[in-house]
């Protein structure tokens, strides 16, 4: 298991090197998850964008950035599936995590009786569906690869909006139109901050955990009933196919206490004993 070392210490020692720390996203540049890395980092480090989740993991492994910012679950639209894939390999470790509310903007540069053309990515396009039905019924909804490919595109064509956050209508001179154009007012995206090292127990923590079982009748419910008996809240459970062998799945749980934890602790121990694999993602701190 990797070594522990306080997550603020970590930052510390890089500032008092006087080392420019790197963190790497999920891109590109002006995209919540962007957004959500400069909010858990400041604006004053190095970020590098990257083009996909797998990226993100591997600058991360292989020492060339300090951090990583992937997107993780949305309120509203649900889990990133990849994003949970790329933990079966990994060594990585979650150190944190980020909660971002998303308010969605409408922006062009012309008025909203203008628009002929609305781009965006298709989760924020689900996000905002009501919106689009009723103000903007009439206009063409083309879906793009990121938010900020749609603010790119809208700034240099006529008639046409983007729905991205305020950070692309910055970067790429927009007027926002309309905000908070999304269907649910609690919309908001989680975001898991990686690294090479796991964080140590705050006192009011959060851990992630793997696991695979065997694949027979009260397999699970034997494993989950753990949790039960060591009366640990399990706050999420995501299954997902195992892809070297066919009809098996890896389930990624989520409970409130840290790995060190002697309740957290004598649970680990039992479900290694139920489950053919159980691996600790990460514990962090489960606050915003």
């Amino acid at each position: 298991m990797m070594a522990c070392a306080p997550f603020t210490q970590v930052m510390s020692s890089a500032l008092a090197l006087e080392k420019t720390m790197t963190i790497a996203y999920f891109g590109p540049e002006a995209t919540f998850t962007h957004q959500a890395a400069i909010r858990k980092f400041g604006s004053s480090l190095n970020y590098s964008a990257l083009k996909t989740i797998a990226d993100v993991f591997v600058e991360v492994s292989k020492g060339r950035a300090d951090y990583g910012v992937v997107p993780i679950e949305n309120s509203t639209e649900g889990v990133v599936t990849h994003t949970l894939d790329m933990f079966v390999d990994s060594d990585l470790k979650i150190v944190a995590q980020i909660i971002l509310p998303i308010q969605q903007c409408l922006m062009a540069n012309c008025s909203l009786d203008e628009i002929k053309k609305v781009y965006s990515h298709p989760q924020p396009i689900a996000q905002c569906r009501n919106y689009l039905q009723t103000r903007l019924h009439h206009v063409e909804i083309v879906e793009t690869s990121s938010t900020t490919r749609a603010a790119e595109i809208a700034s240099g064509e006529k008639n046409a909006a983007a729905i991205a956050g305020a950070l692309a209508a910055e970067r790429y001179r927009l007027n926002i139109l309309e905000k908070d154009i999304q269907d649910s007012s609690s919309n908001a995206t989680r975001f898991f901050v990686l690294g090479r090292q796991c964080a140590p127990a705050t006192g009011k923590d959060r851990t992630s955990l793997m696991l695979s079982i065997a694949h027979k009748v009260g397999a699970l419910h034997k494993a989950l009933s753990i949790f039960s008996r060591y009366k640990l809240n399990m706050t999420r459970i995501e299954s997902r196919p195992n892809k070297r062998k066919a009809w098996e799945y890896f389930f990624f749980v989520d409970c409130d206490g840290h790995h060190e934890d002697e309740q957290l602790g004598g649970a680990l121990n039992d479900l290694q004993k139920a489950c053919n694999f159980v691996k600790v993602l990460g514990s962090y701190p489960n606050a915003e």
